[in-house]
């Protein structure tokens, strides 16, 4: 029998990569206007910096966590997202009192049941400010994740936000929300009811259909906020109300519990039921959790299988692929030159060299099954002449002779 890969742990080939190369170009040029620097922290963790920072209540601490004791019986899990690890890092290095702006990157894991575009080991990509309070930090993040969007063309989103106030607030809020709930009890769905004697906000997450009913009369977060920041909010959606759909979702919570201010989601309806691949907020108080001095603190992750699916969902193409094509078994040997000199014009763009023998035909169908978007042609003809074919392979694309200073021209244009 077989070895086969875990379930909800996927193998990436070479032509699944060529999206998530684009991504994640896009995300570090991003972050490098943005002047911030990257971070690398470890996959294993000691289980108690999650249960004190993503909450013990909640289904990631639950349910999620890939568990396990080491050989000297300490509970210890693989990660399964990164800002509590840039906090422990921050913390171990003594560093609260500075000011961070950070990226990070690679696998998470949770145990939960593989689906479309979300898998048990899974890709993510965050930013963290550290050490800035609330105000400039939220209008620099949301310009980011704009920017983000559109480097990668993707069009079709929105952006919803809300504000969950202090500590006092929230247990204001939790404590009218059971109230209101309690009464409701038999029909609430068993999961539900158990957040809401764990952590109440939990429940304005719920997928269940008969609590979302119930919360349409249940009390808004909104009212339980300060009028400062009732303002903030109106201020983000009136400053960005003109460069993408920005909306206030007062049941918007996120799923971790470290959670305080302001929280927000990027979603797209084309991606189902599991429609965000984007979120993030502030958390002022995970630092002090998990046993550091105060430093408020606001960041988002990417979650880079989503935007992957949504990329492919909307047809957003990779980086431009040129074919190199010799068509006359004695120019076989000036492939190298030719080759050398176009990628040093633009090394930016893929190009495929085949250093192999066939005809015109095969040479231009193997083209095309790898997704080339033009095509270098040098044959008998174009020998003779002193010219190349530049050739455009989408459908009814036209083409043209060449010379070599010419083509160098065209293709450091592209």
């Amino acid at each position: 029998m077989n070895i086969q890969s875990l379930r909800g742990m996927p193998d990436f080939f070479p032509d699944d990569l060529k999206k998530w190369h684009l991504l994640e170009a896009v995300l570090s040029d991003v972050f490098h206007a943005y002047s911030i620097e990257e971070i690398r922290t470890p996959l294993l963790e000691s289980t108690e910096l999650f249960s004190r920072s993503v909450g013990n209540s909640s289904d990631i601490v639950n349910k999620e966590l890939y568990s396990f004791l080491d050989k000297n019986q300490k509970s210890i899990s693989l990660r399964p997202e990164g800002s509590a690890s840039v906090i422990r890092a921050i913390i171990q290095k003594k560093q609260e009192h500075e000011k961070h702006k950070l990226w990070y990157q690679g696998p998470m894991f949770r145990y939960e049941r593989p689906q479309k575009g979300r898998f048990r080991q899974f890709h993510q990509v965050g930013v963290e400010y550290l050490g800035y309070e609330e105000g400039l930090s939220e209008f620099e993040l949301i310009s980011m994740l704009i920017n983000i969007n559109k480097q990668l063309e993707i069009s079709q989103y929105s952006l919803k936000i809300n504000h969950l106030g202090d500590i006092e607030a929230k247990e204001n809020f939790c404590t009218a929300l059971k109230s209101f709930l309690e009464p409701h009890l038999p029909h609430l769905h068993e999961k539900d009811i158990a957040r809401l004697a764990s952590n109440p906000l939990r429940v304005l997450d719920s997928k269940e259909e008969s609590t979302k009913l119930l919360l349409k009369d249940a009390p808004k977060f909104n009212d339980f906020i300060s009028e400062k920041s009732k303002l903030f909010l109106n201020d983000l959606v009136q400053h960005y109300s003109d460069q993408c759909d920005i909306t206030i979702d007062s049941n918007l919570v996120r799923g971790l519990d470290y959670y305080t201010g302001l929280v927000f989601e990027v979603v797209s309806e084309e991606l189902g039921a599991q429609d965000a691949f984007l979120g993030g907020g502030r958390y002022d108080y995970l630092s002090t959790e998990l046993g550091g001095k105060p430093m408020p603190a606001i960041g988002f992750a990417v979650g880079l299988e989503r935007i992957i699916e949504l990329m492919h969902v909307q047809n957003i193409n990779v980086r431009t692929k040129v074919a190199l094509i010799i068509a006359d078994e004695q120019d076989n040997q000036k492939t190298y030159k030719i080759a050398h000199a176009l990628r040093e014009a633009n090394l930016e763009i893929t190009l495929d060299a085949f250093l192999s023998n066939g005809s015109l035909k095969s040479q231009l169908r193997r083209a095309n099954k790898s997704n080339c978007n033009f095509a270098v042609i040098v044959g008998s003809d174009e020998r003779l002449a002193g010219k190349f074919t530049w050739k455009d392979l989408s459908e009814n694309g036209d083409q043209k002779l060449v010379n070599f200073e010419e083509l160098l021209e065209v293709y450091k244009n592209l």
